[in-house]
């Protein structure tokens, strides 16, 4: 992967991420699909950006309830939020969707100038919010669309926003129905369901993970 293209690494050259990796003691890992990468509870110090594979955010209730925070993507960056409150446990759990590969860095290198003193650590700092201010937003993604009372709402909701992000009434989602129904906190069976009378109803179609929403007016 070309780190320059990634969020974190946005605005810096590939001579410059070469002299970063160095002084943050920048570290790869691989993980096999099914793996936790990070457990609940645990404490991080680490930022994670994602090089290929596929990870999902889950968190557990005390009665083994999982629900879905949101999936990280080839490129993006997760735990940055414990990694930057030191001694916080970890409420949430990041597992291998597929086999992956990761990134890891010491969020206080991250933090405090190195001694090279270099010129392009600022930058880094300054991705490094707005990659946190993303995540929040995120969330609040997530809120809007476990909002609707309505399994079919909450559906609808989330596939607007995919729409809306690929541009086009055709798009692809990272979850598989499981971890979908997770994500938007609903039964599995009455989402499938539900589905089903969306793709009869004229609403959607759909094959596995790809979608086409049939109303497309928003695109013309």
């Amino acid at each position: 992967m070309n780190l320059s293209n990634t969020q974190l690494f946005r605005g810096l050259e590939e001579a410059e991420i070469t002299s970063l990796l160095g002084c943050l003691n920048a570290t790869t890992r691989s993980f096999q699909k099914g793996e936790v990468i990070l457990s609940e509870g645990n404490i991080t110090e680490n930022i994670g950006i994602l090089l290929s594979g596929l990870a999902v955010i889950s968190c557990n209730d005390i009665w083994g309830n999982t629900s879905i925070l949101g999936h990280v993507a080839p490129g993006s960056v997760f735990a940055e939020v414990y990694a930057c409150i030191p001694g916080e446990p970890m409420l949430v759990t990041v597992s291998a969707a597929e086999d992956t590969s990761i990134l890891f860095m010491n969020v206080g290198r991250v933090l405090t100038t190195c001694t090279n003193a270099c010129p392009f650590h600022t930058r880094l700092v300054r991705n490094l919010l707005t990659v946190c201010a993303h995540r929040n937003l995120q969330l609040s993604q997530r809120i809007q669309h476990t909002s609707s009372k309505s399994i079919r709402g909450r559906l609808m909701s989330y596939f607007s926003e995919c729409a809306k992000r690929a541009g086009s009434n055709s798009f692809l989602i990272p979850y598989n129905r499981q971890q979908l129904a997770d994500y938007l906190n609903v039964d599995r069976s009455t989402m499938c369901n539900e589905l089903s009378k969306m793709q009869k109803d004229g609403i959607i179609e759909y094959s596995k993970n790809q979608f086409l929403l049939k109303d497309s007016l928003m695109f013309q």
